[in-house]
């Protein structure tokens, strides 16, 4: 492909992702005399992901707002209504019950390779006239968000110019198909961007959406990868919670867990994503290891059990 077509590439698929890329304000509760609404804290960006008028965007932009404004393309402005966030994923979805601006067209974030472009459209230090696009490159996949307490979801890394606004807006590839949902810059370092990966995105999006909140599995364990240089990889369990799936699955501390669902599982992280993406109710084959013995149990898949006032 010659530098000319792929400039056209990219100024169509900018021109694309702008007309479903908005602009969610934060207000505080009371508004000044002959104002409308409430006074601004904060900006950040959205994206349309259904044609419904629903907007993704971070919940660290709409995160203990009373009210939320949703500036449209267009222009209008309009109240975002909080269906769900998500602390974790830093996610949350709004409605603005409207239905005339466009969704964006979905990537498969479980494809990508390191290398390949990445465009960052958004709402870049508030500035007025419409959304900035940044170009890079994806840095790396999986990664956690540095000096930041556990992240269960692994981020996209990317090179593509990410500034204060451009919270929530989408990265894409080449073709403005979105593969990911910026969330934060690492303040210490240039060119070092982060993004929540787009399946992450939409299977969060869709439980905020059916349910308010996302529900995750839960084991009952404590566990750590083997230190040792060279061991077999796993998952050493530190404890195990009486009453647990995991002990009701038979499991003891010392255990080593190998692999769930016939996936491997090197880290916790490995773990938990294999575990979010099966239903509450449902049970998972667990291979593991006790001593030199290898060992196959069944664990039902159920939510946290919330503690009983003492």
């Amino acid at each position: 492909m010659s530098l000319e077509a792929v400039e056209a590439q990219l100024t169509e698929s900018v021109a694309r992702l702008s007309r479903s890329v908005v602009r969610v304000t934060r207000e505080a509760v009371a508004p000044q005399r002959g104002m409308r609404g409430g006074v601004p804290e904060g900006s950040g960006s959205g994206v349309v992901i259904d044609a419904r008028g629903l907007v993704v965007t971070n919940d660290h932009v709409v995160r203990g707002a009373p009210i939320v404004r949703v500036q449209l393309p267009s222009g209008v402005e309009v109240a975002g209504e909080r269906l769900g966030e998500d602390p974790l994923t830093d996610l949350a979805v709004l409605r603005i019950g409207r239905s005339d601006t466009p969704a964006v067209e979905f990537g498969d974030s479980d494809q990508l390779k390191v290398g390949q472009f990445a465009l960052a459209v958004g709402n870049s230090l508030g500035l007025p006239g419409g959304p900035t696009a940044s170009v890079g490159v994806i840095s790396a996949l999986g990664r956690p968000l540095p000096g930041a307490d556990f992240v269960f979801e692994g981020l996209l890394q990317t090179d593509a110019a990410i500034n204060p606004g451009n919270s929530g807006g989408p990265l894409a590839d080449l073709r403005g198909r979105v593969i990911g949902i910026t969330s934060a810059v690492a303040p210490f370092a240039q060119g070092v961007g982060f993004a929540v990966p787009i399946n992450t995105v939409r299977r969060i999006a869709d439980q905020l959406v059916t349910q308010g909140r996302v529900v995750r599995p839960w084991l009952g364990i404590m566990g750590m990868a083997p230190p040792v240089p060279g061991a077999e990889p796993g998952i050493d369990l530190a404890s195990v919670v009486p009453g647990s799936p995991a002990e009701q699955a038979g499991l003891r501390p010392g255990d080593r867990i190998l692999s769930v669902g016939g996936q491997g599982s090197a880290t916790v992280r490995d773990l938990l994503r294999r575990l979010s993406e099966l239903p509450l109710g449902g049970a998972v084959d667990l291979v593991y290891r006790r001593g030199g013995a290898l060992r196959r149990t069944v664990v039902r898949i159920m939510e946290p059990v919330a503690p009983r006032p003492q």
